[in-house]
Order: structure tokens, then C-alpha cells, then sequence
């Protein structure tokens, strides 16, 4: 058998590890346990926030690093601890979100508050994607404001994803990051960040570069993060935009893409 090329693995969660139930599968859970035990460590990269990761990573008996919020958290799960944390600067957001809405009309909007234990508002008219994940109901736009943000979710009523997400780069591209990280799912985030710049911070705590990294996603924002690691595995089921820049393709996350790969490197 030869060694593992890698010294870095690092996994999207929901449309790459997870499965459409939220769980994840005995093939790639051994997989993954076979890469670390041959040397290289594995690092979860989400657009969650903490609180709606923690949960998943305490089934997995995950106690490494996470990088949460879209590289805004980097969170210790063995410690239960946030190591670093980046806040979105809510009057450069206000001003961003008004002036995407006088480009495209009003927006619903979402955000999730920053902390171990920030909770994530729901305006009106926001689409809430079915599940056990926890969110606060807001009426009062002042709410919303309140306290210091990690991202805003934005929706359209009539626009699609994609549309909602070129509108607003173009409008407002140089104030703030607009990503689309899932159906449904597109957020404004402090400039400059992404989830390379939050996989980069995880990496040097572990020694370890990009050049040594192989990464796993499925959506537009897990393209940095394809940008920074030395190869880039898009899954089967991926947006056509993350599979334009990746190395490889592999099987869908029902059908246990990350396994499909790792075996084969494990392999030689």
C-alpha cells in the first residue's frame, strides 16, 4: 500500500459528508478513520454556524477543528470552544442591503448571531428549509441589528439563486462577499472572507499548507476553499460552477463520493 498523499482532508458538510438525512455513512465514516490512522487529519468546513454544526459533529465523535460560518468560526469541537471568530460590520451590511434592495426590490432576510451559542433570526417571508435546526422568529427590523452578526441570509420571492446572488455581487461586490451556499441559501459576509481564509487559519494551527490539502463540496462557496487545497473533488451532485473548477468528479453524497476517492488514494 502506498502512503497517503495527503496530509489534509477537508470535507463541505451538508451535500458532501452528510446525506440528505443529515447522517453519514459507515463507508465514509471508515474511510475517513482509514485516512487519519494513515496520517492526515480531517477538518470539517461548513457554511454553518456553530450551533447548527456542533450537534452533527458530536455524532461523528469529531474532536478536532472545525472551520464554521463560512470560514467566519474556527471552533475546537473536542473542547467545545471557539478559537477564532470574525463578525460581519452590521452598518456596512445595512448599507449593502439597501442597496441591493433598490436594485432588485425587498428581501426577506435571516442572519445568524455570532457565539457558541448565537442564534439564528428569521424575518418574515423567510422560506425555512425543513429540520430539526433551531431559529428565532423576528418581526422588529431593529432585532435584527441587535447584536454582533457572523452572515445575513437573503431571499427573493421571484429570483432564482443564481440571479439573486449575480445581482447582488454586482451591486454591492466591493462592500461586502455575497456567496451561494445552498438551495435557498445565499449570504452576505464580512469582505475577503471565505472559507479559505478560515481553512488556511485551521491548517497552520495543524502545520500543515494548502499544497498538502485534498477538499470535498458541492456548492459555488466551496470554491476558495478548491482555490487554496492542492486538489479539489466536486461531488456528483455539485453546481455547475464548483464542478467547472474542480480536478475531479466523483459520486454524489448519497452515493458516497468522499469514500469513492479516499479509497482509491488509500489504495495507491
Amino acid at each position: 500500500m502506498s502512503p497517503f498523499p495527503y496530509r489534509l482532508v477537508a470535507t463541505d458538510l451538508d451535500g458532501t459528508l452528510l446525506r440528505s438525512d443529515e447522517s453519514v455513512s459507515d463507508r465514509t465514516r471508515n474511510a475517513l478513520a482509514a485516512a487519519t490512522a494513515a496520517g492526515a487529519a480531517h477538518i470539517v468546513v461548513t457554511g454553518r454556524a456553530v450551533p447548527w454544526t456542533r450537534h452533527i459533529l458530536d455524532d461523528l465523535g469529531y474532536e478536532g477543528i472545525a472551520v464554521c460560518g463560512q470560514g467566519a468560526q474556527v471552533y475546537h469541537a473536542g473542547e467545545h470552544r471557539l478559537l477564532t471568530s470574525l463578525t460581519l460590520d452590521r452598518q456596512l451590511a445595512g448599507l449593502a442591503l439597501s442597496k441591493i434592495e433598490a436594485e432588485v426590490g425587498p428581501l426577506a432576510l435571516a442572519a445568524s448571531r455570532d457565539g457558541l451559542e448565537g442564534e439564528v433570526l428569521m424575518g418574515p417571508g423567510y422560506r425555512v428549509h425543513e429540520g430539526p435546526l433551531p431559529y428565532v422568529p423576528y418581526e422588529d427590523p431593529a432585532e435584527l441589528w441587535s447584536a454582533p452578526l457572523t452572515k445575513l441570509y437573503i431571499q427573493h420571492p421571484t429570483l432564482t439563486d443564481d440571479e439573486l446572488t449575480r445581482a447582488a455581487r454586482a451591486t454591492v461586490g466591493g462592500l461586502v462577499d455575497i456567496v451561494m451556499a445552498g438551495p435557498g441559501i445565499v449570504e452576505i459576509l464580512p469582505l475577503g472572507l471565505s472559507k479559505a481564509t478560515g481553512l488556511s487559519l485551521a491548517a497552520r494551527r495543524l502545520g500543515v499548507k494548502g499544497a498538502e490539502t485534498i477538499a470535498f463540496g458541492d456548492m459555488p462557496n466551496d470554491i476558495p476553499m478548491f482555490g487554496w487545497a492542492a486538489r479539489g473533488v466536486a461531488m456528483g451532485n455539485a453546481h455547475a460552477e464548483l464542478r467547472a473548477v474542480a480536478d475531479e468528479v466523483t459520486a454524489s453524497n448519497e452515493e458516497d463520493g468522499i469514500a469513492v476517492v479516499l479509497e482509491r488514494l488509500l489504495a495507491g
